[in-house]
Formats: C-alpha cells, sequence, structure tokens
C-alpha cells in the first residue's frame, strides 16, 4: 500500500476515535464511529484476496447495521426525552437498543457471529488493528450509557459472552478464530462490571489489549496462523515459543501472569456487590477459555511437527523488521501482577 494513503488511514482511525472520545452529542460520536469503520475498510482488502473481500463486506454491513441501530435509539430518545446528550438516555427502549447495536459493534455475544470470520479472512496486523483499536470508541460510548442501561441486559451480554468466548475457541484450529472466541469471552468479563465499577473495565480492556498486542505480534513474527505450525516454531525461534506460551496463559487468566489481575479484581469486586452466583459462574467460564490456551501451550512444548522435515530447521526466524514493540508488550502481558496493589490505590 502506498505509505501516503497509509498515512490517512491511519490518521483516520486516530481521528475517529477521538472524535468519539470528545463527544458528547450522539451525532458526533456516529460520526467518528463511521469515520473509524471506514477507514479501516481498505486495511482489510488492501489483499485482493476472494478471502479478505469476504471478511472486509461481512464487517462494512454489521458496522452500518449497528450504526443505522444507533441512530435510531438515538433519535427515538430525542424524540421522546428531547436530548440528544450521551448521558442522558434515559428511555428504556433506546437504552436497551443502543447497548445492543454497541454489542453488535464490538463483537458482544450473541451479536458475536461476524468476528471470527472476519477475523479470519485478515493479515495479523489488520486484525491487531480491530481487535484492539476498533474496541476503544464504542467502549467509551458503552461507558457512558451504562449507567441508564438495565442491569440483567448487561450481566446477560456478559455471562452469554464468557460461555460462548470459551465453547467456541474449544475446537478451533485456526489461531485467528481463536483469538476472536478469546476477544468475545475477554468483552464479556468487561462488560459485567461496566455499570458497578467502570474502572475495573477500563484497566480490563487495557490489559486486554497489552495482551491482545502481544499475543498477534508474536504469532506476526513467527508467521503463524495455524495450531498445526506451532509444533515447528521452537526450531525457529526458541526463545519466542516460550514467551508466545506465557502470553497465551495469560490470556487465560493464570497467576501469576498479568492476566490474572483483572479477573481477580473483577471476581472480588462482583462478590463485594453481592453477586457470588455471578461470581461463581463467571469465574468457571474462564476455565474454558483457559482450557484452548492450555491446548495452544502443550502444542508448541510437547508435540513435534508432523511434517518430515527434508532439510535443517533455521534456528531463528529471518525477519528484519523491529521488535522493540514486541518486546515491550511482552513483558508489559507478562510481569504486571506484581503491581496489582498499586494499581488498586490507583484505582480507588
Amino acid at each position: 500500500m502506498n505509505p501516503y494513503v497509509l498515512t490517512i488511514l491511519l490518521f483516520s482511525l486516530g481521528l475517529g476515535t477521538t472524535l468519539t472520545f470528545a463527544s458528547s452529542h450522539w451525532f458526533l460520536a456516529w460520526m467518528g464511529l463511521e469515520i473509524n469503520t471506514l477507514a479501516i475498510i481498505p486495511l482489510m482488502a488492501h489483499q485482493h484476496h476472494p478471502r479478505a473481500i469476504e471478511a472486509t463486506t461481512k464487517y462494512f454491513l454489521t458496522q452500518a447495521t449497528a450504526a443505522a441501530m444507533i441512530l435510531f435509539a438515538s433519535t427515538t430518545n430525542a424524540w421522546i426525552t428531547g436530548q440528544w446528550e450521551i448521558t442522558h438516555l434515559s428511555d428504556p427502549i433506546a437504552s436497551a437498543l443502543a447497548v445492543t447495536a454497541l454489542a453488535l459493534k464490538i463483537g458482544l455475544a450473541p451479536t458475536h457471529l461476524w468476528l471470527p470470520e472476519v477475523l479470519q479472512g485478515i493479515t495479523l496486523t489488520t486484525g491487531l488493528i480491530l481487535s484492539t483499536w476498533q474496541k476503544l470508541a464504542p467502549f467509551a460510548l458503552i461507558l457512558q450509557v451504562a449507567e441508564n442501561a438495565h442491569p440483567y441486559l448487561l450481566t446477560t451480554l456478559a455471562i452469554t459472552s464468557t460461555l460462548v468466548g470459551g465453547w467456541g475457541g474449544l475446537n478451533q484450529t485456526q489461531l485467528r478464530k481463536i483469538l476472536a472466541y478469546s476477544s468475545v469471552a475477554h468483552l464479556g468479563w468487561m462488560i459485567l462490571v461496566a455499570q458497578m465499577a467502570p474502572q475495573m473495565t477500563m484497566l480490563a480492556l487495557i490489559t486486554y489489549i497489552l495482551m491482545t498486542t502481544a499475543a498477534f505480534l508474536t504469532l506476526d513474527k513467527m508467521d503463524s496462523t495455524k495450531t498445526i505450525t506451532l509444533a515447528s516454531t521452537w526450531t525457529k525461534a526458541p526463545t519466542l515459543s516460550a514467551l508466545a506460551c506465557l502470553i497465551l496463559l495469560s490470556l487465560g487468566g493464570l497467576p501469576p501472569l498479568t492476566g490474572f489481575m483483572p479477573k481477580w479484581f473483577i471476581l472480588q469486586e462482583i462478590s463485594n456487590q453481592g453477586f457470588p452466583l455471578t461470581a461463581t459462574v463467571i469465574a468457571l467460564t474462564a476455565l474454558l477459555s483457559l482450557y484452548f490456551y492450555l491446548r495452544l501451550t502443550y502444542a508448541m512444548t510437547l508435540t513435534l511437527s508432523p511434517y518430515t522435515i527434508g532439510s535443517t530447521a533455521p534456528w531463528r526466524t529471518p525477519t528484519k523488521r523491529p521488535t522493540l514493540l514486541l518486546s515491550t508488550m511482552v513483558i508489559l502481558a507478562t510481569c504486571l501482577l506484581p503491581l496489582a496493589p498499586s494499581i488498586l490505590t490507583l484505582l480507588a
């Protein structure tokens, strides 16, 4: 892609997200979301591959539907209450419709079906943008409308997402689909406390972005998109393969890695709010996600490649791409748990 075109598209991504962050009016927030959508579509389709075109079309139709629902919800609320402010979404029907539309935008279950198929059809780099940056603007709106949303709706979306994210990833062999279902499960944890403790939602979102960035960069560095290719990665980059195992276990929320911290805080907050049954259910659903992360770790560390290699395998991956961002994300994705007391103090 032409570097000038790429610069304009990346600038538009930043502009759309910033516009949504700074908006208090529904129309301006909708404009920011649309700029985001239109900016990432050329990045998704630049491969000129039928699967990439299909993924781009699915993404565009889904996001257009969600944008139309947001406009309809905001217009309905303005018609009934006379308010266009995002924080004044007081009509129950408009509030439920807006939350559903935002859930469709980020891929919460049961409106998640587009996410695995779209991620499967695009590159790892574009998938990284779709899994991290594209969720910031809708989450900013979710945190603002969560106060007026029905708590049962948010809890249902959260528990359904954790269950679907866990069950959906069990039998997958494509790493991008596994990361998509991982995203669905993590989003459920974030939504669960959006109404009770928004600061916990922000902590979980930031932690998820760090871990997902490290996972995508690691897979891109190892050039792996299928589970079967993980068995031979240790011959190319043994250190990176070991670190990839830690990143996957951190995504699963296994202590003493970074991914355990937000789940620990969220379970503690839910229990303190008087919902022990919800905390128990969502903790059990985390075991489903942990299983397929352990399966990937097993494939990387305890199995041999099924292919017969006729020549000597390269000891290191031949690449000249910079690794500073990758090394930084790996450290943040695995080593932040000792800072949990300090982070909890800042959130209090």
